[in-house]
């Protein structure tokens, strides 16, 4: 496959000039011409469609990973638009559950065809919990890291999980409110992939759950909730989502300009292979329980999307300006056209464009007029941010697979409707526990290595609005907007995303789902 791939249309142009120069005594000029602007307009709308699905290409001479082995999760990009669902499970009976996991195990989805027509997927990941519960031997559990066998809700400090967000308020099933074990993920491109695979899996379920009193059955459903989004993949505040991911050497995906430089060495995202410092990192053993394989942090919100409106509203004079507001705290307008190539206002053709849309760094935005230094975007991927070593930021890179739930509210609308939505934000990588509490503790929570002091991110910090406290948390609270002839300072920062629960998890490698399965 050629890096033309993702310009279908002018494959398609050359292809019909190829027909015109064979044929060309036959066809008259004008005619033709004719003929080929309502070809382009006829399927103009199709082509530009694939063009934007289009995340990367796929040259077979570069892979050195075991693709094979990887499930898809870890490497093939979310589709758009998506669908899907997420399940959580409780293993009761052991022997049943590997029973489970071995019926399961023919349609879990490996990386190897990522690039060929997309079909539905099946993810299976599995906490340390699970991996009690399915009968691991103890060698193998002591080879886990620490922060993977405390779990989430016991690394609540590292993460900053406090207040609201504290592992006290989260909804059961998670952390110490409930006992996931393993998880289940299917996403597909289409509503009628997404069932099939559904159906699938709950046919795989369904031997082992009791319906009519699920805690006996000896696998027990504890979630399921669908999600998805259109062809626009909007995140529930109408935010154009999952643009930027890194990519990743050996994998054989070469995906647009992104300003990471050279791809990232494999074994930063999958286990068994070198990291960015020559390194092959200790990993779960045998070697065939922790190769290929990587780690999930999943991290459920609640958003709150009528109050970010309600914010942007009150702080601003006009609807230009709260939208300008809203694409300063995102670092992207609603398209996902980003501030730094369109600092004054939405551009729908740079966002839909993925050969574009994440091109660029901030060397020629020093000072943040353009994109705030606080802005999303730029705290969880500083690029070549003044006074950052790119090197430390390629290891704090993640790949995010987030998928949204619930409707998408209008900006207009600031009454808050009662209706659940949000997001699962999910981030992968060999040490994905490390990695989420460093994003947590310093890049989200905390403003010092942006040098704006106690400020937080303003979509995924944890605020107190308006509600009081020390004059730490007033500045805490603040978003600053770097601007000519004086900086603008919005106060009164609330919570706009609140933690609901969450959970770190294992990722095997389609081998080590095996090995596990046939566990004596």
């Amino acid at each position: 496959m050629s890096n033309d791939d993702n310009k279908p249309l002018t494959r398609l142009t050359d292809k019909l000039q190829d027909l015109k120069d064979e044929f060309g005594n036959r066809i008259e000029n004008s005619d033709f011409e004719t003929w080929l602007k309502g070809v382009k307009e006829e399927v103009g709308d199709g082509i530009e469609m694939m063009a934007r699905r289009a995340r990367g290409v796929f040259n077979p001479n570069l892979v050195t990973m075991q693709l094979k082995d990887i499930q898809s999760i870890v490497l093939r990009e979310r589709p758009a638009p998506y669908f899907g669902t997420v399940v959580a499970l409780k293993i009761n009976n052991a022997d049943v559950g590997k029973q489970m996991l071995a019926q399961v195990l023919p349609h879990v989805t490996g990386s190897e065809d990522w690039h060929k027509d997309m079909q539905a997927t099946l993810s299976i990941v599995m906490t340390y919990e699970g991996l009690q519960a399915l009968g691991v031997p103890q060698s193998s559990l002591d080879s886990f890291p620490e922060s993977f066998k405390a779990g989430m809700a016991a690394r609540a400090e590292q993460l900053r999980d406090f207040d609201v967000n504290a592992p006290e308020n989260w909804m059961a099933p998670f952390g110490d409110k409930g006992d996931i074990h393993v998880g289940a993920a299917i996403i597909a491109d289409t509503k009628d992939k997404w069932q099939a695979k559904l159906d699938e899996l709950r046919d795989n379920l369904t031997d082992h759950i009791d319906v009519d009193n699920p805690a006996n059955g000896d696998v027990e459903i504890l979630i399921e909730q669908d999600f998805g989004s259109n062809d626009n993949v909007k995140n529930v505040f109408g935010y154009r989502d999952g643009i930027s991911n890194p990519e990743i050497q050996g994998s054989g995906i070469q995906t647009p300009s992104n300003h990471d430089g050279d791809p990232i060495a494999a074994g930063e995202f999958v286990l068994g292979y070198e990291g960015e410092a020559g390194l092959v990192a200790p990993m779960p053993q045998p070697e065939v329980l922790g190769k290929n394989g990587s780690f999930m942090v999943l991290r459920a919100y609640h958003s709150h999307v009528a109050t970010f409106n309600k914010y942007r509203k009150d702080n601003t004079d006009s609807e230009e300006e709260a939208e300008l507001l809203g694409a300063k705290m995102w670092g992207r307008w609603r398209s996902g056209a980003p501030l730094v190539l369109s600092p004054d206002h939405d551009d729908k053709e740079l966002g839909d464009d993925p050969s574009r849309n994440n091109d660029f760094g901030y060397k020629d935005d020093p000072y943040g007029k353009k994109c705030p230094f606080g802005a999303h975007i730029r705290r969880m991927n500083p690029r070549d941010s003044e006074d950052f070593i790119l090197s430390d930021v390629r290891i704090h890179r993640i790949v995010r697979r987030s998928v949204g739930f619930g409707e998408v509210v209008p900006p207009d609308v600031i009454e808050d409707d009662g209706k659940d939505r949000g997001l699962f934000f999910i981030g992968i990588n060999a040490h994905a526990m490390e990695t989420v509490e460093f994003l947590q503790s310093q890049w989200i929570n905390d403003g010092n290595f942006m040098s704006l002091g106690e400020e937080k991110d303003p979509m995924v910090g944890l605020h107190s609005g308006d509600k009081g406290g020390s004059d730490k948390d007033s500045d805490a609270d603040t978003f600053t907007v770097p601007a000519d002839p004086i900086r603008k300072r919005y106060h009164g920062i609330e919570t706009f995303n609140t933690l609901h629960g969450g959970e770190y998890f294992f990722i095997p490698s389609l081998s080590a789902l095996k090995w596990i399965s046939e566990l004596s």
